[in-house]
């Protein structure tokens, strides 16, 4: 019953924040006792707005994203357990699904692993720039990742149906295939570059999560719902101690791995389309990077003060609390947008 539903999704949320926040002290003391800190601010010969805005923040504790995906995916493996080992209520709980959350979860972790060896890479400056992996040597990583779950999708379970809202369903064929792994790249490399000011990332995966996770609910997707659940309650604990000033960062291993997820919950509900909307500040951070880059490449200038754009309103003056808050409003309206547009396609 869906009531039931609701209620089971609300635990499991309420279990992740509850779970997370116990266990960010003993993260956040690990953190500090082995100097796993940022320590690579961008320098100032090639970044100079950047450096005077966040040079400060050198030092400050990394990878805090592993607080956020550890959560998720120790809940999911507990309920698992218990649930093979007894019957009734921990049935309930189980979200491990086959069909809707197999692959969340496989992403999530692969993406987690490879960011969180990137930030390990940086800690100890270990590889070019001051350490970490190269960004074409990323691109490679996670275009593999997403390469693979295209194929699950195209070529297991025969998926090649992209839904756009009031015109229905369209069957794409093998355009599938590199629609996928460019839906799964952005959404991995957007949550990156959103990654940049205290709990800004957080903030604006939180509305994301809650949008996908509302839809999933409405399609009876409710195994991907309860997923879903887990991410907003372990994010909103994660925020708890991420705004400003951050207590950590959150590093590659969260952002990637969230960005990783967010994709693949959308191809799941097959609301890709709406994806701009539910993450429309992750675009803009993107597009922005984007365009100034090609701006200096073509023109020899830039476009912006500095990127991506929320850089661009510290170097106006903005302070980095109001940048975060005003990107976190902007992104609920666009995640409410989206949803209106998901229930009105489906009344017309």
């Amino acid at each position: 019953m869906p009531i039931f539903q609701v209620i089971r999704v609300l635990f499991l949320s309420f279990a992740a924040f509850f779970v997370a926040l116990a266990i960010t002290p003993i993260f956040t003391r690990l953190l500090q006792k082995r100097r796993l800190v940022k320590a690579n601010i961008r320098p100032e010969k090639s970044a100079p707005i950047f450096n005077q805005l966040h040079k400060n923040k050198s030092g400050t504790p990394t990878m805090g994203g592993v607080i956020i995906w550890s959560t998720v995916i120790s809940l999911a493996v507990l309920f698992w357990i218990l649930d093979s080992l007894f019957d009734g209520f921990w049935g309930y709980l189980n979200f491990i699904d086959r069909a809707q959350t197999y692959l969340p979860l496989t992403a999530m972790l692969l993406a987690a692993a490879v960011g969180l060896f990137d930030d390990l890479l940086g800690v100890f400056k270990i590889g070019p720039h001051g350490g970490g992996i190269k960004v074409r040597h990323k691109l490679i990583l996670y275009a593999f990742m997403a390469a693979i779950g295209a194929w699950w999708f195209y070529f297991r379970l025969g998926w090649d149906i992209l839904y756009i809202p009031f015109l229905g369903n369209f069957q794409i064929g093998w355009w599938y295939f590199p629609f996928f792994m460019f839906i799964i790249i952005a959404s991995a490399f957007s949550a990156n570059e959103t990654d940049g000011l205290d709990g800004l990332a957080g903030g604006v995966l939180l509305t994301a999560f809650a949008s996908l996770t509302v839809v999933a609910f409405v399609l009876g997707r409710y195994d991907l719902a309860a997923f879903g659940g887990t991410v907003i309650g372990a994010l909103l604990a994660f925020l708890w101690f991420n705004i400003y000033p951050a207590r950590f960062f959150m590093g590659d291993t969260g952002s990637m791995s969230l960005g990783i997820t967010l994709g693949v919950i959308a191809m799941l509900t097959n609301t890709a389309i709406l994806l701009p909307f539910f993450a429309f500040i992750l675009v803009l951070e993107s597009l922005s990077v984007i365009i100034q880059m090609a701006s200096k490449k073509i023109l020899g200038k830039k476009i912006f003060l500095s990127a991506p754009i929320h850089h661009h309103f510290e170097a106006l003056g903005w302070p980095e609390t109001q940048v975060t808050m005003r990107f976190w409003i902007i992104s609920a309206i666009f995640s409410a947008l989206g949803l209106i547009i998901f229930f009105l396609a489906r009344f017309f």
